[in-house]
C-alpha cells in the first residue's frame, strides 16, 4: 500500500499493547458501523417477508465481514488523511466528533505504519470473510463483494482517490445503500430485488448526505490538502442547498416504491424521519460556517439515517404478517 510520506508533527507515541488497542478501537469506531448495518438489517427484514425466515449465521457473517472491511477502509483513509494533510490542517475550533478522520495519529495512539498494516490486515481478514461467504453460501455475493472491496481501498488510495476527487460521497451512497442491502439480502435468498434497490437508493442519499455535512467542518482543511470534496467545489453556502436535495431524494425514492410495489405501500412510513431532515436543513441553512453551532445537524443526519431505517426494518416485517 504506497502512500507519499509528509513530515508531520503528531502526539508522540508510547510503546505497550494498551496504546495499541485503544488506538485501534478508536481507529475501528464501533459507533459508525450502524451505517453498514441499517442497510443489512433492512435487507434481512425484506428477506424475512419473502422467505419466511432468515440464517442468523449467514447474517453474522456478513456483519463480521462488512465490519472488517469497515475498519479497513477507515485505516486506509486515515493514513492517506494523514500524510496529505487534511487531517493536519484541521483548526483546534473546527474539531468535532463527526470530522477529521479518527484522530489516531495526531492523538498519538498509532503511527502510520501501524495504521497501513491495519488496513491490510483488516482488508486481508474481510476479503476472506467474503470468499466464505461466496464458497459456502451464495456464489453472487462475490460480484457485491469485490465492488465493495473496491470502493474500500479506491475511496483514499491512488490513483483513483475517489474522496479528493469529489466522488466520495457517490461512493460512500451506492456502497452503505444498494450495494451493502443487495448483497445481505442475496445472501439470505439467493437472488436480488429490484425493491431493495430503491429502498437501498434512498438508504445511500442519506448516508452520502452525512458524509456531506461532514465535510462543512474540514472545509478549510480539505482545501487546504486538495482535497476537493463537493462542499469544497461548491463552497459551504451553496452546498446546503444539494444538502436538503438529498434529502428530497431520498424520500422521492421511497415515495416510488411505494408507488411501483405491489406490497410496497408501506414503504412511505420511511419518511417519518423528514420532520428532523427539515429541522437539520434549517440550522445548516444558519451555521454553515460556524462549526460548533453546526454539529447538532451533523447528529441530526445519522439520526434521520437511524430512524429511515429502523421504519423500513419495521415495514418490511409488517408486510411479511
Amino acid at each position: 500500500m504506497a502512500l507519499t510520506r509528509q513530515a508531520a508533527l503528531a502526539s508522540p507515541v508510547q510503546p505497550g499493547l494498551t496504546r495499541l488497542w485503544i488506538g485501534f478501537w478508536q481507529l475501528a469506531d464501533p459507533k459508525v458501523w450502524i451505517a453498514s448495518t441499517v442497510p443489512i438489517l433492512v435487507a434481512t427484514a425484506l428477506a424475512y417477508r419473502d422467505l419466511g425466515s432468515i440464517h442468523v449465521g449467514w447474517l453474522l457473517a456478513v456483519l463480521g465481514a462488512v465490519y472488517l472491511i469497515e475498519i479497513g477502509k477507515n485505516a486506509v483513509n486515515e493514513a492517506v488523511d494523514w500524510e496529505s494533510g487534511a487531517d493536519q490542517f484541521v483548526a483546534p475550533e473546527d474539531r468535532n466528533p463527526f470530522s477529521g478522520g479518527k484522530k489516531t495519529i495526531k492523538d498519538g495512539l498509532l503511527t502510520v505504519d501501524e495504521v497501513r498494516a491495519i488496513a491490510w490486515v483488516t482488508l486481508i481478514l474481510g476479503a476472506a470473510g467474503g470468499l466464505f461467504i461466496v464458497w459456502l453460501r451464495e456464489p453472487l455475493a462475490l460480484w457485491v463483494g469485490l465492488a465493495g472491496l473496491f470502493a474500500a481501498v479506491a475511496y483514499s488510495l491512488p490513483p483513483l482517490k475517489l474522496a479528493y476527487r469529489g466522488l466520495g460521497e457517490l461512493t460512500v451512497g451506492l456502497t452503505f445503500g444498494p450495494l451493502l442491502l443487495e448483497g445481505a439480502y442475496v445472501v439470505q435468498a439467493g437472488r436480488f430485488t429490484a425493491e431493495g434497490l430503491f429502498l437501498g437508493a434512498a438508504l445511500g442519499l442519506i448516508i452520502a448526505n452525512f458524509l456531506w455535512i461532514n465535510e462543512f467542518p474540514d472545509y478549510h482543511a480539505d482545501k487546504r490538502a486538495g482535497k476537493m470534496t463537493g462542499v469544497v467545489r461548491l463552497g459551504r453556502e451553496r452546498a446546503v442547498w444539494v444538502y436538503g436535495a438529498l434529502y428530497l431524494l431520498a424520500y422521492a425514492t421511497l415515495l416510488g416504491a411505494a408507488a411501483i410495489f405491489p406490497k410496497g405501500a408501506l414503504w412511505i412510513v420511511g419518511a417519518v424521519s423528514a420532520p428532523k431532515a427539515i429541522q437539520s436543513v434549517v440550522i445548516a441553512a444558519r451555521h454553515h460556517s460556524d462549526t460548533q453551532r453546526l454539529l447538532p445537524a451533523n447528529a441530526m443526519t445519522i439520526e434521520v439515517y437511524q430512524l429511515t431505517g429502523l421504519a423500513l426494518a419495521l415495514a418490511a416485517l409488517a408486510q411479511a404478517v
